[in-house]
């Protein structure tokens, strides 16, 4: 029991990892930067990075799905 714990945990550390990597990659590209100056005054404020790059993503994937 004790090894799939440890597996999981690290399955799950590994995650966090690439997931902050990809999401300061999206958040420094161009495309994203050019997004979040159209969101309207104060849309993003009080809002996470991590919401944001989620919201950019899904916005991003919907457009592309037409």
């Amino acid at each position: 029991m004790a090894v799939s714990r440890s597996a999981d945990s690290r399955a799950l550390s590994d995650h966090a990892r690439i997931w902050s990597s990809l999401r300061s990659a999206i958040a420094s590209s161009s495309g994203f930067r050019s997004w979040k100056g159209e969101l309207s005054e104060g849309e993003a404020d009080n809002v996470s990075l991590d919401y944001l790059v989620r919201r950019y993503l899904r916005e991003t994937l919907e457009t592309l799905a037409y």
